[in-house]
C-alpha cells in the first residue's frame, strides 16, 4: 500500500478549499497542478472536480448526422471520455501515490455518480487504496468534522440511477433530436432539440397556451358603492343577490339586468346594517423550504429558476445554509431550533427577531408534507455572514431563508375577520324587482329555482374587512401580506351613508400562463424531472427558441413540435412517460431494480416510439417546416404580397427577405447583435411584427423593421466634422447617420468610397455639444437616455478608449472579474485566461491591491 497521502475530492472547487480550511484549521495552502487548484495540510490533499469531469456519449463513428440513421442510436454502445482533461490529470496524478481517498461530493444521484466516476479514475492508476465517503447537508464545521469522524461507502445503486438516467436522457435526446431536426432539413445552429423531460414540459405550456387562445370571454357586471358611518372614512361595499341554490353571487351576467339594478342603487338613499359577522382566523406559519418552495418564494422577489438555484448553492458552498437539493419539508430529529436561533440571535441583523422567539416557552418548528431522511429542508447553518461578505443577491437570498426559518419556529398569526350586510333601501326593492331574476344568472337555462336580486329592506351589499390581532409569524416574515382592510365597528340596524354608486363592466379572464416557479410545482406534482433537473429544464427549453418571456409562452416551434409528437409519437410529450422512468430510476436508487433492466425497457420504449416516426417521417417534417416558417414569418411583403421571413445570410447574418424570391428581391437589414425572435406585437402602419434581438444581457426589442428603415431614410445626416481618413485629401465629412437595420454611426459622407465610421449607441437622443476636442476639432456629443445623460464625448476619443478596454475582454469573460479588476490584473502581468490560470495565487494576491489568495483560486476554478 502506497504512504502517500490522503486525498479527498470534492464536487468543485470552493466545495475543497472550505473543507480544506475546516479540516486543517485554516492552516491549508494551495497549489496549481495542471492549473487546477490542490489544498494541502499535512499528510492531505483535497481537489475540487467541476461537477462531471466524465462525459457520457456515442462513439465517434455514430457522429455523422447524415451516415446514421437515428434510430440505429437506440441500441449503440456508449462511452466514457474526460471533458475536464485537466482536472482528470491532477486527480491521476493524486490518485496514483494517495495513501487512501475519500469523496466527499454532493449526496444525492447526481453528486453519487460525480463520486462514482472519480472513483473509477481512481482505481484506473490506483486498484487497491481504500476509497471511503462521506456525507453531509451542510459544509459547516461540526458536520464536515462528523462526516470526517464516520466515513461510510459509495452507494453503487444511487449512483446507477444517476448513471441511468444519464445515458436514456443522451439516447432520447439524441435520437428523437436527429430525426426531428433531419425530418425538417434543420441542421447546424438551428436544428431541433427534443429530450425525455423537455417534452412533456414543452407539453403543459403548449397546453396551457391552448387553454388561454381557445378562451372565450363572457361579459359580466359588478356593482359597488361607498359606505360611511357618521363623518367616518368610506369603506367599499360590494352588491350580491341570491342565485338559485341560496348562495350570495357578485357577478350579474345580463346587461338589461344590470342597468335596472345600477338605476334601483341610485334610487336608494342609504343603507341599514342587516346583519354583522365577526370571527377570529389563526394563519399557521408557512412549512420549511423545499426546492420547489424555496424556488416559488425567490420568484417572487425577481429571481428566474435557474439564477435562484446558482446563488443558493453557493452559499451552500460556503457554509451558510444546508444542501439546497431537497424534497424534504420536515426538520430533522437532531436538528435543535433552540441552538440554532441562539446563534441568529449574536447577529447584528436577526438578532432582535430570533432573541424574541427565544423568549416562548416551547418551540416546535412546522411541519410540511413531505419527509424525507437524504437531506433536512434549505434552512440557514449556525455559520453567520455579514451583508459585507455576500453581493447584494446573495444577501437577499440568504435573508429570506433566515427569515423563512424564522418564521416556522414563529407562532401562528391571529385575525380577526368581520363582515356586515347592509339593505340599500329607499326605491332600491321595488326597482330591482322589475329585472327578470333568473337573467341575471350565468347559465339561466339551467336554473332550479328563482334568484332573488333584492331582500324587502333593499338591495343586498357587503363589506368585508380584516384586522390583525397577533402578527405571530409576520414580525418575522415580511414576504407574505399583512395588509388589513378596515371595515368599522357598526350595529344591526344602524344608518350608513350610501355615496359613490359605480357599476362596472367586466370580461372573464382566461386562465394565466405558468409561471417558472409555478411551472416547476406543476412539473413536481405530475412527476416530471427531479428537484435537481427541473430548473435546468427550462433554461435548455429558453436556450433552444422554444420559450420565452417570463411567465414563459411557446414559440410557434414548440407548438409544433408538440403537435408532430401528438400526432405521430405521443410518448415523446407524455408525463406518464417520463414520470415511469423517474420511478423506474428510484426503484434502482433503493435496490429494487437494475441498470440494465430499466435502460433495456427504456431502449425498447423508444423502439416502439420510432416505428410510429418511422412511418410518418415526410408528415412530420412538413408539419416542422410549415411551423418554423410561420415561426419566421413578420407580415405581408409591401411590392408582391408575399410573406416576409427572416432569413439568415451565407455570412451568418439575419435580415427580413421576401418568400417570392428570386422574382421579388425586397429586404429589410436587422441588427447586427443577437438572434432575431418575432414578438406577438404586430405594427399598424406596414403590418409587420415587433421583433426582439435576444443578446443574452444585451437583448433588446427593435421593434418594426419597416418603420426602422423609414426612419432611416427620413433622417437627414448631421454633418460634425471632417473626416480624418479623406478630409484633407477629397473633402470628406463625418455625419451622424441613421441606419435602415436601426443602428447609428458617425461615418464618412463620401460613403462607399470612403468606409470610415465609429460606431454609436442604438437608443437615446444624441445632441451635438459646444465643447470640441482639441486633438480631433470634432464636437462632444451627449445622450440623454434616461434620468441622467452620458457623456459620450469625442467619438473618436471614446471608440479609442472602448479599443483599450476591449484588450482586457478576455479576463472579463471570467465571473468575477470586472473592467477595473482586469486593468489590475494587467498590470501585474496577467494578460490573459492563460496568465491567470497558471498564476501562484499567493504571488499574485500580493501583487494585486484588495486582491485576496482565495478570489484569485475561484477566479481560477471558474475559468476552467
Amino acid at each position: 500500500m502506497s504512504r502517500g497521502p490522503e486525498l479527498i475530492i470534492t464536487e468543485k472547487d470552493n466545495a475543497a478549499r472550505r473543507i480544506a480550511d475546516i479540516l486543517s484549521g485554516e492552516s491549508a495552502t494551495s497549489e496549481r497542478l495542471n492549473d487546477v487548484n490542490v489544498y494541502k495540510w499535512g499528510g492531505k490533499r483535497c481537489i475540487g472536480l467541476s461537477g462531471h469531469v466524465v462525459g457520457v456519449d456515442f462513439p465517434a463513428e455514430y457522429n455523422d448526422w447524415r451516415d446514421v440513421e437515428p434510430v440505429e442510436l437506440i441500441d449503440a454502445p456508449t462511452t466514457k471520455q474526460p471533458t475536464q482533461e485537466g482536472i482528470v490529470r491532477a486527480l491521476r496524478r493524486l490518485a496514483r501515490n494517495a495513501s487512501s481517498v475519500v469523496i466527499a461530493t454532493d449526496y444525492d444521484r447526481e453528486g453519487e455518480l460525480i463520486g462514482k466516476e472519480a472513483y473509477e479514475l481512481v482505481r484506473e492508476v490506483n486498484a487497491d487504496v481504500p476509497i471511503g465517503r462521506v456525507r453531509f447537508s451542510s459544509i459547516t464545521e461540526n458536520e464536515v468534522q462528523g462526516a470526517f469522524a464516520e466515513p461510510d461507502e459509495l452507494d453503487f445503486d444511487l449512483a446507477a440511477a444517476g448513471e441511468a438516467r444519464q445515458v436514456i436522457d443522451l439516447t432520447w435526446g439524441a435520437a428523437l433530436t436527429r430525426f426531428l431536426s433531419l425530418s425538417a432539413g434543420q441542421l447546424g445552429d438551428d436544428f431541433i432539440s427534443v429530450g425525455r423531460v423537455q417534452g412533456p414540459t414543452l407539453k403543459l405550456i403548449v397546453d396551457r397556451e391552448r387553454e388561454i387562445q381557445a378562451f372565450d370571454p363572457e361579459d359580466y357586471w359588478e356593482l359597488y358603492a361607498d359606505l360611511s358611518k357618521g363623518a367616518g372614512d368610506a369603506f367599499e361595499a360590494s352588491y350580491f343577490y341570491l342565485n338559485d341554490a341560496g348562495n350570495e353571487a357578485g357577478r350579474v351576467w345580463d346587461g338589461g339586468v344590470a342597468e335596472v339594478l345600477t338605476e334601483a342603487l341610485a334610487a336608494a338613499d342609504g343603507a341599514t346594517v342587516d346583519d354583522v359577522n365577526r370571527r377570529t382566523q389563526v394563519d399557521d406559519p408557512p412549512a420549511p423550504f423545499n426546492t420547489t418552495q424555496y424556488i416559488r418564494a425567490a420568484g417572487s422577489l425577481g429571481y428566474a429558476a435557474q439564477r435562484a438555484m446558482s446563488i443558493v448553492e453557493d452559499l451552500y458552498t460556503a457554509g451558510y445554509v444546508t444542501y439546497p437539493r431537497t424534497d424534504n419539508t420536515v426538520y430533522p430529529e437532531d436538528l435543535d431550533p433552540r441552538e440554532l436561533l441562539e446563534a441568529l440571535a449574536a447577529s447584528g441583523t436577526f438578532g432582535e427577531d430570533a432573541a424574541s422567539l427565544l423568549e416562548r416557552e416551547e418551540i416546535e418548528p412546522t411541519e410540511g408534507d413531505e419527509e424525507t431522511t437524504d437531506h433536512p429542508p434549505i434552512h440557514p447553518t449556525g455559520e453567520l455572514p455579514s451583508a459585507s461578505d455576500l453581493s447584494d443577491d446573495e444577501w437577499t437570498v440568504y435573508e429570506l431563508i433566515v427569515r423563512r426559518f424564522l418564521a416556522t419556529c414563529a407562532a401562528p398569526a391571529t385575525w380577526e375577520r368581520l363582515k356586515v350586510v347592509a339593505l340599500a333601501n329607499g326605491e332600491a326593492t321595488a326597482i330591482a324587482r322589475e329585472a327578470d331574476p333568473v337573467a341575471a344568472l350565468r347559465d339561466p337555462d339551467d336554473a332550479e329555482g328563482t334568484p332573488e336580486l333584492a331582500a324587502d329592506g333593499g338591495l343586498r351589499l357587503k363589506a368585508n374587512g380584516k384586522r390583525l390581532l397577533e402578527a405571530g409569524y409576520h414580525d418575522v416574515y415580511p414576504y407574505l401580506s399583512s395588509d388589513e382592510r378596515i371595515v368599522p365597528d357598526v350595529e344591526v340596524g344602524e344608518r350608513l351613508t350610501l355615496d359613490d354608486r359605480r357599476t362596472e363592466a367586466k370580461e372573464t379572464q382566461p386562465p394565466r400562463r405558468y409561471g417558472q416557479s409555478r411551472l416547476i410545482e406543476e412539473m413536481e406534482s405530475r412527476g416530471v424531472g427531479t428537484k435537481a433537473t427541473r430548473h435546468r429544464t427550462l433554461e435548455k427549453l429558453y436556450d433552444r427558441g422554444y420559450i420565452e418571456s417570463d411567465p414563459p409562452r411557446p414559440t410557434r416551434l414548440a407548438e409544433a413540435v408538440v403537435e408532430a409528437a401528438e400526432e405521430f409519437a405521443d410518448h415523446v410529450v407524455s408525463e406518464e412517460m417520463t414520470a415511469q422512468l423517474e420511478r423506474d430510476m428510484a426503484a434502482i436508487a433503493a435496490g429494487e431494480k437494475g441498470y440494465d433492466e430499466v435502460t433495456a425497457a427504456s431502449r425498447e420504449l423508444l423502439g416502439r416510439v420510432f416505428d410510429d416516426l418511422t412511418d410518418s417521417r415526410e408528415d412530420v417534417g412538413d408539419h416542422l417546416r410549415k411551423s418554423m416558417k410561420a415561426d419566421k414569418t413578420l407580415g405581408p411583403c409591401p411590392e408582391c404580397g408575399e410573406d416576409l421571413l427572416v432569413r439568415k445570410s451565407r455570412y451568418g447574418s439575419y435580415f427580413v427577405g421576401c418568400d417570392g424570391y428570386p422574382d421579388c428581391e425586397y429586404t429589410l437589414p436587422l441588427p447586427s447583435t443577437g438572434k432575431p425572435l418575432i414578438l406577438e406585437e404586430a405594427c399598424e402602419e406596414h403590418g409587420l411584427h415587433h421583433v426582439k434581438m435576444l443578446a443574452g444581457r444585451k437583448t433588446f426589442v427593435h421593434g418594426c423593421p419597416g418603420c426602422k428603415a423609414d426612419e432611416a431614410d427620413a433622417a437627414d445626416d448631421e454633418v460634425i466634422g471632417a473626416c480624418p481618413d479623406c478630409g484633407e485629401s477629397a473633402g470628406g465629412e463625418l455625419a451622424i447617420k441613421q441606419l435602415r437595420s436601426g443602428s447609428r454611426l458617425v461615418g464618412c459622407t463620401r460613403y462607399p468610397d470612403c468606409e470610415y465610421s465609429l460606431p454609436l449607441p442604438r437608443r437615446g437622443e444624441i445632441e451635438v455639444t459646444d465643447e470640441v476636442c482639441a486633438e480631433h476639432d470634432l464636437p462632444h456629443l451627449r445622450v440623454h437616455s434616461g434620468d441622467e445623460p452620458w457623456e459620450l464625448g469625442c467619438p473618436i476619443c471614446n471608440y479609442r478608449e472602448y479599443q483599450a478596454r476591449q484588450e482586457g475582454s478576455e479576463l472579463e469573460t471570467v465571473e468575477g472579474i470586472g473592467e477595473k479588476t482586469a486593468e489590475k490584473l494587467q498590470g501585474a502581468g496577467i494578460d490573459g485566461v492563460e496568465d491567470l490560470k497558471s498564476a501562484d495565487p499567493d504571488d499574485l494576491a500580493a501583487d494585486v491591491d484588495g486582491v485576496g489568495a482565495d478570489t484569485v483560486r475561484d477566479w481560477q476554478a471558474n475559468a476552467d
